[in-house]
């Protein structure tokens, strides 16, 4: 995650650096010793988008784990000091046991958020949740009314999405928008930050596309390089303003860390004087985390380095527990995704930005050529941008 807003926010911070500039070379990422978790607790959903990562539809899938399963794997998460869980489905709302589980994992301590694609939020649900003690609630949109509505399956979808957002609003619970785009709504970027400012909705997460689950049919449906790069744009300019002003309203965007990079040469040119800081942020920040500061949990109890690589599976928290599970350094996949810098091949290995954005989104690469260290085909950068001249 790519949290923009509070970046720009450290960006414009004075004094940078307390009026010391730090070396470039001497900055590494850190390695989380916990991970956030992104949780699958049921697989089932009321919708059948077009672009699910989990391939989720409207009937039962067997196998899931229980109640009393769940609360011994949240003791082993504590125990690890996961400092965050984000509660997913399918519809997490369709699991009976939902509240019960957030209510547990909030007395426990977690920072807990919900994300749902808000059809099921009335406001007797919305109560539920605000009493479950959830933080944050995400919401997907895809754009505008008739095509959310033709993306997510069902006619009036996005009407009830917003509705959803209404109650927990009134609620005072904080809210957000996820936006995947596309070739087909990428031009809607301007009609849902419209209506998250009349809406007043905190928080706006601008995912791109990735190749998991339907999603990965969706390949020819990818955005241009322009229209990933305008929209970018849009959203640097937004969060600055927001920035500057000292709104509480916050950008984020996932799922290509070529966004680290594009925001650096946004810096270059209207912030010129805050390029080092800016490179030495977006350093530390250190781009893709699958399988170093973000971690998966499936509807089975399999564990994978994120919510995209469901082809990959590092354990089950039925066989092992979970920090088990996370600890171990046997899995070739992990022990690369953890490696600094990772063995990238092609445009992403002779990079001038791979210390920045850490070789991309590997689960696209491998989708497309079987190989997770191939060059990433989602970075909108240009050849001479990234300083590649081909070969090595």
């Amino acid at each position: 995650m790519f949290r923009l807003t509070r970046i720009l926010r450290q960006i414009l911070a004075d004094p940078p650096f307390g009026g010391a500039e730090v070396p470039l070379e001497s900055i590494v990422p850190a390695i989380p010793t916990a991970p956030v978790v992104v949780w699958n607790l049921i697989r089932r959903c009321n919708l059948e988008c077009l672009h699910c990562y989990s391939s989720s539809s409207g009937r039962h899938f067997d196998g899931e784990l229980t109640t009393v399963e769940v609360f011994g794997v949240l003791e082993d998460l504590r125990g690890l000091g996961v400092p965050a869980l984000i509660l997913s489905g399918g519809e997490p709302l369709l699991r009976p046991d939902l509240f019960e589980i957030a209510k547990r994992a909030k007395g426990m301590g977690f920072h807990l958020a919900l994300s749902s694609n808000g059809v099921l939020i009335d406001a007797v649900a919305a109560g539920r949740i605000r009493d479950a003690g959830f933080d944050y609630v995400g919401v997907s949109l895809d754009g505008a009314p008739a095509r959310h509505d033709r993306m997510r399956g069902k006619a009036g979808a996005f009407g009830e999405a917003l509705t959803g957002l209404s109650h927990l609003r009134q609620l005072g619970l904080n809210t957000g928008i996820r936006f995947t785009q596309t070739s087909e709504n990428v031009g809607d970027l301007p009609f849902l930050l419209e209506l998250m400012r009349n809406e007043g909705i905190e928080r706006f997460y601008l995912s791109h596309l990735n190749y998991s689950g339907r999603g990965a049919a969706l390949r020819s449906e990818a955005p241009s390089m322009e229209a990933v790069r305008h929209n970018l744009t849009q959203l640097f300019d937004l969060a600055l303003l927001d920035a500057q002003s000292g709104s509480r309203r916050e950008m984020v965007t996932g799922n290509n860390c070529a966004d680290g990079p594009w925001l650096l040469r946004w810096v270059e040119q209207r912030l010129p004087e805050r390029r080092h800081r800016a490179e030495a942020l977006l350093r530390a920040w250190g781009g893709d985390a699958s399988g170093v500061g973000i971690a998966n949990i499936d509807n089975r109890g399999n564990v994978h380095p994120d919510i995209f690589w469901w082809n990959h599976t590092l354990g089950n928290v039925r066989q092992r527990p979970f920090s088990a599970i996370w600890r171990d350094n046997d899995d070739e996949l992990l022990v690369g995704l953890r490696q600094r810098p990772r063995p990238v091949k092609g445009r992403c290995g002779g990079c001038q930005y791979l210390p920045i954005c850490g070789g991309n989104t590997r689960v696209r690469a491998h989708q497309l050529t079987g190989d997770p260290w191939a060059e990433d085909p989602g970075c909108y950068l240009t050849d001479e941008e990234i300083g590649w001249s081909g070969g090595g």
